[in-house]
């Protein structure tokens, strides 16, 4: 027996093992990587182009800020109702099978843009981004595990990182559009800008007495003109559905281009998803706390983040006295420092446990968002502004920390983290209806208080933070 020479070999395999660095990605995945990182930017483009539409669908159908608020609960509400069928859908057949519904689902609503706008009906415009977001539910839940899968698992929240570097693109171009070719050209934003150059006085009054009158004028044209009202209706919807049709078509191209492409097959089928298996699989996630905490903050998270890019706009112009198209601009800087700070706390997590960071930013939140409350004008809209750096990382963070050790179980346990999304669906329609006119501080604008919701949400970040960091040790 050569006891010596095996020693040795062992010894020789074990130091190969340990300085062999792996491939954040292998040559076999680069194609099938690249075409799955071109989904990435398709959510950030709807997202940050839907934004802008609450305001845009207030002035256009002249509801309240409440109403209009319906969008995000449409738009967001396809994460809660889709998330959870997508990961079954997707155990069942495959990643493949999953991005070709997402994306059918996609082109559909967005297509139905064009009935809307025909019928100018504010409740089909509803519809059609119900329906576009049960694609998007799809897409990110098929995506993201799906990236992960192409690699070794050492490397895969490397692999992840790279491919949502490709979200802000479609993040940045949407908001883009929505400024340049939505806001700054709807008819309504025209007729505002004449009826404040026809009234100087109006420079003495404030931002929110202003936008008061310029709303009331709108009014009283629907009333006194309103043949020439809905022909300025009409031209405006016409301006939105533009871009959502343009997205279609490319949607559908992508669409083409994966149903012919060979993509790699990283889940097998040997444990079928059984009745029994997944009644287990549920029971374990319900009895994990850390878990379901998580799904909570998480579920606050983006209630906070798409009610702060949302009602950046009402607070540009009820506060600062902007246009819709210059407070949109003061959106996109938030989303550079979003993407800006991104990198510094990722470079932070190097240093500070997850756990203690979130609890840290969800501070720096807070605190931004008394200055938002408190202040007002533009120092008050820097404030707001600066909330995004805190933001920037609080969705990966919560996201790691909740499936931290899940092992067989984080397919399920991560579409329960994006069905949380649908906390965008719930809050910005109270947000809303403060903001019409429920009073929280004597002479404070009703659009500055309002941030009184993000507010609670940070502090519930916060305590998850903190619970993460001493209770969880992560």
């Amino acid at each position: 027996m050569n006891t010596g020479v095996n020693h040795l070999d062992d010894i020789e395999v074990t130091a190969r093992s340990i300085t062999k660095k792996e491939k954040i990605l292998e040559s076999k995945y680069l194609f099938p990587f690249l075409l799955v990182a071109t989904l990435f930017p398709l959510w950030g483009f709807a997202n940050d182009i839907t934004n802008p539409l609450v305001k845009a669908f207030k002035d256009i159908f002249l509801i309240s800020n409440a109403q209009s608020s319906l969008v995000q609960f449409a738009f967001y509400l396809g994460y809660g109702v889709m998330a959870i069928p997508a990961a079954i859908f997707i155990r069942k057949y495959s990643y493949k099978s999953g991005i070709l519904l997402g994306l059918l689902l996609y082109a559909v609503g967005a297509l139905l843009f064009i009935p809307a706008s025909i019928y100018m009906e504010f409740s089909f415009f509803l519809a059609a981004l119900w329906i576009l977001t049960c694609g998007l539910a799809l897409l990110e839940t098929t995506a993201n595990p799906y990236i992960l899968s192409m690699g070794h698992p050492d490397t895969s929240t490397q692999r992840l990182n790279l491919a949502q570097a490709f979200n802000p693109i479609g993040s940045l171009t949407g908001m883009f559009i929505a400024s340049s070719f939505i806001l700054s050209q709807l008819e309504v934003e025209k007729f505002r800008a004449k009826e404040k150059a026809a009234n100087p006085e109006y420079a003495n009054l404030l931002p929110s007495e202003v936008d008061g009158k310029l709303t009331q004028a709108l009014v009283d044209f629907s009333t006194q003109s309103p043949q020439a009202h809905q022909a300025i209706q009409a031209a405006d919807l016409l301006t939105i559905r533009g871009p959502y049709v343009a997205i279609a078509i490319i949607v559908a191209i992508i669409f083409v281009v994966f149903l012919f492409s060979k993509l790699p097959k990283t889940i097998t089928h040997d444990n079928p998803l059984t009745k029994k298996e997944l009644k287990q699989t549920f029971a374990r996630l319900f009895a994990n706390k850390c878990y379901l905490e998580g799904v909570v903050a998480q579920a606050f998270y983006v209630g906070a983040q798409i009610m702060c890019w949302t009602f950046i706009i009402h607070y540009g112009i009820t506060s600062v006295g902007l246009s819709a198209a210059e407070a949109q601009s003061y959106n996109m800087i938030a989303m550079g420092l979003f993407l800006t700070s991104r990198f510094i706390c990722t470079f932070l997590l190097a240093y500070i446990r997850p756990g203690q960071l979130l609890m840290i930013l969800a501070a720096g939140g807070f605190a931004l968002t008394i200055g938002t409350i408190f202040i007002g004008g533009m120092t008050g809209l820097y404030c707001l502004i600066g909330v995004s750096a805190c933001m920037s990382l609080m969705f990966p963070t919560i996201y790691g920390i909740a499936l931290k050790g899940m092992g067989d179980d984080a397919s399920l346990a991560s579409a329960g983290l994006v069905m949380a999304i649908v906390g965008g669906a719930l809050m910005p329609p109270l947000q809303g209806k403060l903001i019409d006119g429920v009073e929280l501080i004597s002479g404070i604008p009703s659009v500055q208080t309002s941030f009184i919701l993000p507010l609670i949400c940070f502090i519930a970040i916060c305590i998850y933070g903190y619970r993460a960091h001493h209770k969880y040790h992560v």
